[in-house]
């Protein structure tokens, strides 16, 4: 981190959808800070001068241009701040360069991605950069992974004061969400398929729940692919079309952490439908969904109206079993849609989080929750409209 900054956090990417909401939401909750110093960044000035007034943010905020493109631009961007949030997707075609500048630097950084085969690939390549130049570089700072990820670390710390042991067994079922996934989401998303289609070594990260805690094997995991009945929850479940994102993150999360969740562990992620016949129909037809990743799905930089995204919330259930059988469950919610309304905030929490909380942590290439842990959890709760319940 670099403490001499002149700003907080940077905002790169503030003229595209979600970044705009981003900006929208800092300049809400935080204005012109002297606290929080923050600043837009993008690659045409007129743009963010246009952004700017169309959000009513003060003149005070200052503008920065930079481009993915132009290695010069991002040094200068990003010694001038403490952290880069970035909503500058897909990131595997516009983030490398950056990553490799906070990792020069000694920059924080936070993105939205859930790429898994190039978090890999960025862990492999520039962690022990970030760990000598003191850069904390996190990432899956939006919707995924920071419900589900926190969301696990949050139940596992009751599990601990009530039973002191972990769940070695999780399971994690989506009840109720209302809203988008944001275009940069699935233009991700098709960006990684296509990868994995040219480089088959890539299709082995993607299938491996293990691909980013690497040098670690853990059990065989629930693959999460069929529909299927839990009597868990007393209902039917189908594919969680963000479980192969969000599993490789807790997973890597209790690496990182030294495995207090328990080198047995096993985690899933699915959507629950309900009950009877017409819970089965319900899965069933979610798992024939391909609306994120087929042609009809939203493009880079569309988005929901803001009646749609005030619309919109989550509802997320989680089970824990111990060992000797004892249960724990917890639930996570959030107040706006998932990909944008709630997104915006969580990433603006977690970047001040990191740069105002978390003084003490080293540098290295982090998940949410090995990086912020619970300190991160009440942030949410007090500033983005998320809550983290232990069901009695």
């Amino acid at each position: 981190m670099n403490p001499s900054a002149e700003f907080d956090v940077v905002i790169y990417g503030a003229t595209g959808f979600t970044g705009r909401l981003v900006a929208e939401y800092m300049n809400q909750a935080y204005g012109v800070d002297k606290d929080i110093r923050w600043a837009m960044a993008g690659r045409s000035l007129d743009k963010l001068k246009s952004v700017r007034a169309e959000m009513a943010i003060p003149d005070g905020v200052t503008l920065i241009t930079a481009d993915a493109s132009d290695p010069d631009s991002l040094a200068a961007m990003v010694k001038s701040t403490r952290c880069v949030l970035t909503t500058v997707g897909p990131y595997q075609l516009y983030g490398t360069a950056l990553v490799e500048a906070c990792a020069e630097a000694g920059t924080d950084y936070v993105d939205l991605s859930g790429e898994v085969a190039w978090m890999h690939d960025m862990i492999k390549a520039y962690e022990d950069k970030a760990k000598k130049s003191g850069a904390r570089i996190v990432f899956s700072c939006g919707f995924d992974s920071i419900p589900f990820d926190l969301g696990v670390l949050f139940l596992q710390n009751e599990a601990m004061r009530r039973f002191g042991a972990p769940a070695t067994r999780v399971k994690g079922r989506m009840r109720k969400m209302q809203g988008t996934f944001s275009g940069g989401t699935a233009a991700s998303g098709r960006e990684s398929m296509a990868r994995a289609m040219r480089e088959p070594e890539v299709m082995k990260v993607l299938r491996n729940p293990f691909s980013l805690t690497l040098g670690f094997e853990g059990p065989e995991q629930p693959h999460g692919m069929a529909v299927a009945e839990d009597a868990d929850f007393g209902g039917w479940t189908a594919p969680f079309i963000m479980a192969p994102i969000n599993t490789r993150n807790v997973h890597r999360s209790n690496a990182l952490m030294g495995h207090p969740y328990g080198q047995d562990f096993v985690y899933d992620e699915m959507v629950l439908t309900g009950p009877g016949e017409a819970g089965k129909a319900a899965a069933e037809a979610v798992a024939k969904n391909n609306s994120l990743g087929g042609e009809g799905g939203p493009k880079p930089g569309e988005g929901p109206s803001k009646e749609e995204r005030e619309a919109g919330h989550y509802d997320f259930a989680l089970l824990g079993i111990t060992k000797s059988g004892d249960q724990i469950r917890a639930t996570v919610t959030g107040d706006k849609d998932p990909g944008y309304g709630s997104t915006s905030k969580i990433i603006s929490e977690a970047a001040i989080c990191l740069v105002k909380d978390c003084a003490d942590l080293e540098g290295g290439i982090y998940t949410p929750a090995a990086a912020m842990g619970l300190t991160l959890v009440e942030r949410l709760r007090a500033h983005a409209g998320l809550t983290f319940d232990i069901e009695t």
